[in-house]
């Protein structure tokens, strides 16, 4: 297939960037990473103005500690996440999830703010941007603003973002020492797109759980939340009762649909089973 016309503009600074926002509005695409907007260009799923090309722009680069967070630009790819000693030391969520992203030359490209923007269910950063409690800092020619992960994914393939924004940055909270987490999907292979995923955090003290929040994505149209897994854990002692309860507690938070990667109740039992392992990460650490 072959791509549509396009005006291309490529942006050296975010106010650049931003006022060619204000310019085209809803005909403008923002390319960073391009692994999920050029194949949508190519089928002509997408039929943009123009492409607004972010790559130049340094503000938007570099993954870096301030006080208790971490400040990740949304152009860092994800790679780059990968190989980060900060991300593996501070959010070990993001390094066990990250490998499991797509395939390295994809990894080589695509982008944290590409992938959040997307909103692909079947994507695993936006579940542990959500499993993290992440705040995503949007930018637009009037100001900026800050949005908690959990509210920014509102369905299949749409944010809050507004069609002004761009998103800048992410930030999450540094790891502390009664911190945990667990990270688990089922795929057909390596890297290709999640059928169901688990991503979870959890706060232990004293062999309990202070507090316990597990995502589920790949089955929904956006990553889930399992309010029911975390009431039945809360302050439970770390043992393989608590794993079991978990698990049954799950099916109360699970609303899959059938589509050509399994039917519900498949992908029910497979979010069952990969819960289970995820809390024997948490159990066992």
């Amino acid at each position: 297939m072959k791509a549509p016309n396009f005006a291309y503009l490529r942006a050296t600074d975010l106010p650049g960037a931003l006022a060619a926002l204000d310019s085209y509005g809803t005909g403008a695409r923002i390319l960073a990473g391009g692994q999920s907007l050029m194949p949508a260009l190519n089928f002509r799923l997408d039929v943009p103005e123009v492409l607004i090309d972010i790559n130049g722009v340094a503000a938007l680069t570099g993954i870096e500690i301030q006080g208790d967070v971490i400040r990740i630009g949304a152009l860092t790819r994800h790679a780059e996440l990968e190989a980060s000693a900060v991300i593996a030391a501070e959010a070990p969520l993001l390094a066990a999830a990250v490998r499991h992203v797509a395939h390295p030359a994809i990894r080589n490209r695509g982008t944290i703010g590409g992938s959040l923007s997307l909103a692909d269910p079947a994507a695993e950063l936006p579940a542990c941007m959500v499993a993290l409690e992440a705040e995503l800092v949007l930018a637009s020619s009037a100001g900026s603003r800050t949005i908690g992960a959990a509210a920014f994914f509102r369905g299949l393939f749409e944010t809050d973002r507004r069609p002004n924004e761009i998103l800048v940055e992410v930030r999450v909270k540094r790891q502390t020492p009664n911190r945990r987490h667990g990270f688990a999907e089922l795929s057909r292979r390596h890297g290709d797109f999640a059928v169901v995923g688990i991503a979870c955090q959890a706060d232990v003290a004293d062999a309990k759980v202070a507090a316990l929040r597990l995502v589920v994505f790949g089955s929904e149209s956006f990553p889930r939340v399992a309010s029911h897994a975390a009431a039945a854990a809360q302050g439970r002692v770390l043992s393989r009762a608590l794993r079991d309860d978990i698990v049954a507690a799950l099916l109360e938070d699970l609303d899959p649909s059938d589509n050509l990667q399994g039917g519900a109740a498949t992908k029910r039992q497979w979010a069952q089973i990969l819960a289970g392992r995820v809390v024997a990460q948490i159990t066992a650490a």
